[in-house]
């Protein structure tokens, strides 16, 4: 299975839904829940809405799981699909959204529900960039239970764009979505750029069980789930572990530009011996890990009380102080990010220097590079030539011509890097034997790189 598999993440469905009702000291506000599938919208246990699937996607068909009682949320039971009438490409596409950063987050079933016994295969992007790839035969818990997917990108265009490829006969699907706005220099943007996708591969909270929106009354101004530690963590150190937990207020949280909240740092677990967690990566990826600690034990009172060293695959990256960095109640999060990995799981070890190791949480994301997307002025002038010639849903003509480049193109499309590389350009269309009607909209002037027609 593909490292890029939702099965190695831990995640939450996304749908489009109306604006959250958010803290008045956050600024984002656009954000969707869609219910894919539903005819109506729903309520779920925590009071969230989430719309009804009557838009935004290109094609399809909905359906319901086969065991609905099985399931928790609305959401989770009803779903759509797309069948080899729709195409080999479909989508959810999202418009009017300001420019920036986004958390998109998906939720993915099958549970038999047409009765075939038989899990797809196929891809999902997220604006010309493939993020998940989903293999049959699922795992049998995973194809009854679902997962949760979640990534953070940067729409650049207005429009965001989930896109779906099947394999074969294989129709994807999808049974509910989330798109929340959220501050475009989170997560270090600054320096890593607007040119990746930060794909979860694992967000924990330790000492605590599964938290945060779909999970919990826990708020997180982002959407963000938190899931327990403890699976993760090496199993020859559990013994040693303690967890320890405040009620007392921690500063520094709910702040910009990633707007932690104060729970996550409420909670950690703490050790005399190291603290090792085994995470499961995909080695051709860069990996940016975030850490969290506060200092939450009223014992210590002053800078060198509690003193440890963080290593990553064996290498010593920093030593950490927490009291010397912010004081007491107070959180601390520091980053870093893994390269050239040679195997497909990630070690990362607290080490205790002078007293015990502490932890709050941590985070593991691939960096995900952006793939070549089509020159603009060329996606115009195909969506224009879709519509003049009236092209049928089972062309696949959605979401962009010719990207992701490991996907085929649009049927009858042929593209190919422009000069620099910097984009993706149309040289050839043939649309023999179709049997389209209509008429070539004029902007097909705008295909520059056309040789053949």
């Amino acid at each position: 299975m593909s490292l890029l598999s939702p099965s190695s993440f831990f995640f939450l469905s996304l749908l489009l839904v109306l604006p959250l009702s958010l803290a008045s000291s956050y600024p984002y506000k656009a954000s969707y829940r869609i219910d894919c599938g539903s005819a109506t919208s729903t309520t779920d246990p925590f009071n969230t809405t989430w719309q009804a699937d009557d838009r935004y996607y290109t094609s399809g068909a909905t359906s319901i799981v086969s065991e609905p009682l099985h399931f928790r949320f609305p959401h989770e039971k009803t779903l759509r699909y797309f069948p080899p009438s729709s195409g080999k490409k479909n989508c959810y596409i999202i418009p009017n959204l300001p420019p920036g950063r986004y958390y998109i987050r998906t939720f993915t079933v099958y549970d038999n529900y047409d009765g075939k016994s038989h899990s797809p295969s196929f891809d999902v992007s997220v604006e010309g960039t493939l993020v998940f790839s989903w293999r049959s035969p699922w795992p049998e818990g995973l194809a009854r239970d679902g997962a949760y997917s979640d990534l953070f990108a940067f729409v650049k265009d207005g429009e965001l764009d989930l896109c779906f490829y099947s394999f074969a006969t294989d129709p994807p699907v999808i049974a509910s979505l989330e798109v929340q706005q959220i501050d475009p220099l989170s997560y270090d943007a600054a320096t890593i750029g607007n040119n990746h996708i930060l794909v979860n591969y694992g967000r924990l909270t330790s000492g605590s069980n599964q938290w945060g929106p779909g999970f919990s009354n826990d708020a997180d101004d982002f959407g963000r789930s938190w899931q327990s530690d403890a699976a993760s963590r090496s199993p020859n150190a559990k013994s040693s572990i303690k967890s320890v937990t405040t009620r007392e207020r921690i500063t520094n949280t709910n702040q910009p530009p990633n707007y932690y909240p104060m729970k996550l740092y409420q909670t950690a677990i703490v050790s005399s011996g190291a603290i090792q967690y085994n995470l499961a990566v995909d080695a051709k990826l860069d990996y940016l890990i975030w850490f969290h600690f506060a200092e939450i034990d009223s014992s210590v009172t002053k800078a060198g009380q509690r003193v440890f060293d963080i290593l990553v695959n064996d290498k010593n990256v920093t030593r950490v102080d927490i009291f010397n960095s912010v004081g007491s109640f107070a959180a601390y999060s520091w980053h870093y990010v893994a390269k050239n990995l040679s195997s497909t799981e990630l070690t990362v070890k607290l080490v205790p220097v002078v007293g015990a190791a502490l932890i709050s949480g941590l985070e593991n994301y691939a960096l995900v590079p952006n793939d070549l997307s089509t020159v603009p002025e060329q996606v115009i002038a195909m969506r224009a030539l879709k519509e003049s010639l009236r092209v049928p849903d089972r062309m696949g003509w959605n979401g962009d011509p010719c990207a992701p480049t490991n996907w085929d193109a649009w049927e009858g499309i042929t593209c190919h890097p422009n000069k620099d590389e910097t984009a993706v350009v149309i040289s050839q269309i043939d649309l023999g034997s179709q049997g389209l009607k209509g008429y070539i909209s004029d902007k097909i002037s705008l295909l520059s790189n056309l040789v053949n027609l």
